[in-house]
């Protein structure tokens, strides 16, 4: 059959589907206010970085909180800023008192500190199953104004952060202790990598490399693994409203263009938070025992196809 032009079915106005996307997006941030408690992080030790972050992407807070709601029984969670850790503490304590939860102040990418927080959870729970490297920072500059000090910067923070969770969380994965349920190693590494690290368009050339560098070592670590049980993947988030991409978002609202925020994608939207904690969780937990090495992409659609003229064929 010859290709023939698709007209899209009517979708309203813009103002009608941005008022669809609040709803449907209201109803996603609900979730665990209406959801009963799950089981499929039970008994599982979890360290989280990047986790203090009021608008943190998924992986971060909205995940912690997700994956104390599926009965891990202890959340390691790490933020370079130490101003909302606390409150993140109590509110998982008051809504999951059998979570345990641990905070630290740190660097995602100093060794000594990720290191550490691995012992930390042996020496405590003689285990350690999930290790969530979340951790980043993002730059909007153009190449001439990029200086080698914020690329390598750039790098530190978001590649070298991913590479020492690997080391070590592989590390203390491959442990084992029969008194704690562990006879055998395993473990879930779990990286935030970005749709910049897959296709340009989508960020600087500092921050772009560094997301491709993480994309690179899901796939290169998971062989380096082979035969331990121990998995690692990275999610690619594509336009998701956080800390990092606040300015975005605010100024489209100043300018009365909220509406057009996430259009280029096919659903019409911009992601939360809540939505790349699912994505964090499904690999965290065994429902993903046999995913591995892999670059899970979270954006909508976005990168699914070549631009292409809305309600045409490519």
């Amino acid at each position: 059959m010859a290709p023939q032009n698709l007209t899209p079915a009517p979708q309203g106005s813009p103002d009608e589907q941005y008022k669809r996307t609040l709803a449907r997006i209201k109803k996603i941030q609900s979730h665990l206010s209406e959801s009963p408690r799950g089981s499929r992080l039970k008994d599982k030790v979890c360290i989280i970085t990047g986790a203090g972050s009021l608008k943190g992407i998924g992986h971060s807070r909205a995940s912690a909180l997700l994956f104390a709601h599926e009965g891990a029984r202890h959340l390691y969670l790490i933020d370079f800023s130490g101003d909302n850790l606390p409150a993140l503490k109590a509110t998982i304590e008051k809504t999951y008192p059998d979570v345990k939860v641990t905070t630290l102040q740190a660097d995602a990418a100093d060794e000594a500190a990720i290191s550490g927080i691995c012992e930390q959870a042996l020496k405590e729970e003689g285990r350690l199953d999930v290790f969530f490297a979340n951790a980043g920072i993002a730059t909007i500059n153009r190449i001439e104004d990029t200086s080698a000090k914020v690329f390598n910067e750039v790098m530190r923070v978001n590649a070298l952060s991913c590479f020492l969770a690997i080391k070590h969380a592989s590390a203390a994965m491959k442990k084992t202790n029969a008194s704690r349920g562990k006879e055998v190693s395993g473990g879930s590494i779990i990286l935030t990598a970005s749709v910049a690290g897959i296709a340009s368009g989508a960020g600087s050339v500092d921050y772009s490399a560094s997301k491709a560098a993480v994309n690179s070592m899901a796939k290169t670590s998971a062989w380096q693994l082979q035969k331990t049980d121990i998995r690692v993947n990275s999610i690619c988030p594509g336009l998701i409203e956080t800390g990092m991409t606040i300015g975005t978002f605010d100024y489209a609202r100043q300018r009365g263009n909220a509406a057009r925020i996430g259009q280029l994608n096919p659903l019409g939207r911009y992601g939360v938070a809540e939505e790349l904690a699912q994505v964090a969780l499904f690999l965290a937990s065994d429902d993903s025992s046999y995913v591995n090495g892999h670059n899970f992409v979270a954006d909508g659609g976005l990168s699914s196809s070549v631009p292409v003229v809305p309600g045409k064929l490519a």
